[in-house]
């Protein structure tokens, strides 16, 4: 039988209000979230970690302001605020959230030229970030994911984990969305066909 396993994304101070790169209400969703910690037996925790000058960084591209979209070699990538830079407070998770139980903490974004969405892959979607492997080692099928942002790297882990052969139910409740342009929505809808379960 597949064990269950709650996977965590990106409950970091920069995307909680206050941050570089705030995500309306996202400190709201930890209490829910650390209620969950202690009904999952296994827990895993994604960290975006990026160093600084990262490529996906508006600052990075003079003249480029921040939610703008520009062409990368693996596609289009949105211009973020600079975030979650490596060794900074705003790259730590929430001060509230109970995350010490979590058997693996995997980090996404550390390479300087591509970003990542996903826990388990980089932007150009062939990167591992080696989660599959351990989940698959350790009989970790089942898995919900809660975390910020909905409709960025919480959406593209699901559809990653379906992908990838695991069941992925998402925990609306326990996630905040940016919504950039309708981006919610399309998410929702990718994630529903693709088979996640939404609740």
């Amino acid at each position: 039988m597949t064990a269950s396993a709650l996977i965590i994304v990106d409950i970091q101070n920069d995307f909680c209000p206050g941050g570089a790169l705030a995500v309306e209400g996202g400190d709201a969703i930890v209490p829910l979230v650390n209620q969950l910690i202690g009904e999952f037996d296994h827990v895993v925790l994604a960290q975006d970690w990026h160093p600084a000058g990262h490529s996906s960084f508006a600052s990075s591209h003079p003249g480029r302001e921040p939610f703008s979209t520009i062409d990368m070699p693996y596609g289009a990538q949105t211009l973020w605020p600079d975030h979650c830079v490596q060794g900074t407070k705003g790259a730590d998770f929430h001060p509230d959230l109970e995350w010490t139980k979590a058997e693996l903490v995997i980090r996404k974004g550390f390479r300087p030229g591509i970003d990542s969405y996903s826990a388990f892959f980089e932007n150009d979607r062939t990167t591992p970030t080696g989660l599959a492997g351990y989940l698959r080692e350790r009989g970790l099928g089942d898995l919900t994911f809660v975390g910020l942002a909905t409709d960025f790297c919480v959406a593209y882990s699901a559809l990653d984990a379906m992908a990838q052969g695991f069941s992925a139910t998402v925990r609306l409740d326990a996630c905040r969305a940016i919504d950039l342009e309708g981006s919610l929505a399309e998410m929702t809808e990718k994630m529903r066909q693709a088979g996640v379960r939404l609740i």
